[in-house]
């Protein structure tokens, strides 16, 4: 077994000009500022037989077109194989806007993505990606898993289905032992900020960086956040406030608990990188009638104006107004799906990318999209050792959601292309290649 080499780098990715804002509709969210700065973060990995790059964004998404042009010159520039290079986005909705998504298109407030922005994005991830490779030298990597309990729970109910693990990768030189990069993935929406808020922001993941590099790591020390499966995952349940007073105490709780496994690291220079990958097609949805659509936007409306003439608990109020949202959006798609404008869409997003990016015993798994946490847990019950990342070099125009929350409906059952046997073709797959990695 060779010795491992490691670079890392980050890149400063915030826009030079006002961004739209996306994450929240209905709403005119142009940004008026940066409060804290959007990071594109790699991490190259060698053992002399195997090249790996991990690199993550803080951004909403980081569109499939986006992540293939990316990698096609990240190869060109180090060799790195694309294959082998995972393009993530934290899910920031406090980042510009880099991916059209077909359910807004009826949001006469949504614009389009700007591509003087895109091109900015992809810019900075090949910049982050090539100091990295730049950057390498005799590493060690040290593994241990934190507890995120208290930053967020289920989305829908507090006391359902949730991962609190956060798998945390540190890499330091082997000569002077100092700090090389911290890796981390935690499966949580990034939405303590709101739609009142038009300061460019990180959310919470930026804060808890901000305290890894301030507290214990160093400010020149790369942190790479990685967003779990998150799609019914949120701090909506735990926070007191929308406000960056808010986003910043789930931050550094989260890199508290971070902080205090470091100290129980064993580190090694000895460990074998892998990779798997395979490009896979999804099942599609069936939508509502255009007529059906109308009846449930009709019925989300009445519901949310009853609980707020009722003054309803604030997270009530919420979560029956983004069922609202999302009953506008199965209206545009029902639409779409009459005019083929799904079907252009599905066309852009199969196949879809499973990845696999093995480091000693651990396997980092990349999905496209916003996954709900059950498919996660799903792979875990047979390989304990795999964390799954979710929005990993593509994304998938909305949710995969569960078969009970595709029957109970609300806002992230309303909005996605691909239903609930989607779910189950992603845990299969990954099933699969991480049994091929194990023999």
């Amino acid at each position: 077994m060779q010795s491992l080499r490691a670079g890392a780098a980050a890149v400063n990715i915030s826009p030079h000009d006002s961004q739209f804002l996306f994450g929240y509709p209905h709403v005119e969210r142009y940004s008026t500022g940066i409060h804290d700065p959007l990071f594109s973060s790699c991490l190259y990995l060698s053992d002399s037989t195997t090249d790996l790059m991990f690199i993550a964004n803080d951004i909403i998404f980081v569109g499939k077109d986006s992540a293939q042009r990316a990698r096609a010159r990240i190869e060109q520039e180090t060799g790195v194989r694309s294959e082998h290079i995972m393009i993530t986005a934290t899910h920031t909705h406090s980042g510009p806007i880099t991916v059209d998504y077909l359910s807004n298109a009826d949001d006469p407030i949504v614009p389009k993505r700007d591509p003087a922005y895109v091109r900015l994005l992809e810019d900075g991830i090949v910049s982050a990606a090539t100091a990295a490779f730049d950057g390498v030298r005799p590493a060690e990597i040290g593994l241990a898993v934190a507890d995120g309990t208290g930053i967020g729970t289920n989305r829908r109910d507090p006391t359902g289905p949730a991962d609190p693990q956060v798998p945390v990768l540190m890499v330091r030189d082997t000569a002077a032992r100092n700090p090389i990069a911290c890796m981390v993935a935690y499966s949580m929406h990034p939405t303590v900020l709101h739609e009142d808020s038009t300061l460019v922001s990180a959310d919470f993941p930026g804060f808890t960086r901000r305290y890894i590099q301030q507290q214990l790591l160093g400010q020149d020390c790369p942190v790479l956040y990685h967003t779990g499966p998150a799609g019914n995952q949120s701090p909506r349940h735990v926070t007191h406030s929308n406000t960056f007073e808010e986003a910043e105490r789930l931050g550094v709780m989260l890199g508290e608990r971070i902080g205090a496994v470091l100290p129980s690291l064993k580190y090694s220079s000895h460990m074998s990188l892998r990779t798997a990958r395979r490009l896979v097609d999804l099942p599609r949805k069936t939508f509502p009638t255009v007529e059906e659509a109308e009846r449930t936007l009709a019925h989300t409306r009445q519901r949310l104006e009853s609980l707020r003439s009722a003054g309803a608990a604030r997270q009530d109020v919420r979560t029956a107004e983004v069922d609202w949202f999302g009953a506008e959006e199965t209206l545009t798609l029902a639409r779409a799906a009459l005019d083929g404008r799904v079907d252009t869409q599905y066309q852009a997003c199969l196949p879809a990318e499973i990845q696999v990016l093995g480091v000693g015993d651990w396997m980092f798994v990349g999905w496209p999209g916003e996954i709900f946490v059950e498919y996660a847990l799903k792979v875990k019950t047979r390989f304990d050792h795999a964390f799954i990342v979710s929005m990993a070099n593509g994304e998938l125009q909305g949710y995969i959601v569960t078969e009970e929350a595709a029957a109970e409906g609300g806002y992230e059952a309303s909005n996605g292309l691909f239903p609930p046997a989607s779910g189950h073709v992603l845990i299969e797959t990954t099933m699969e290649l991480l049994q091929s990695l194990a023999r």
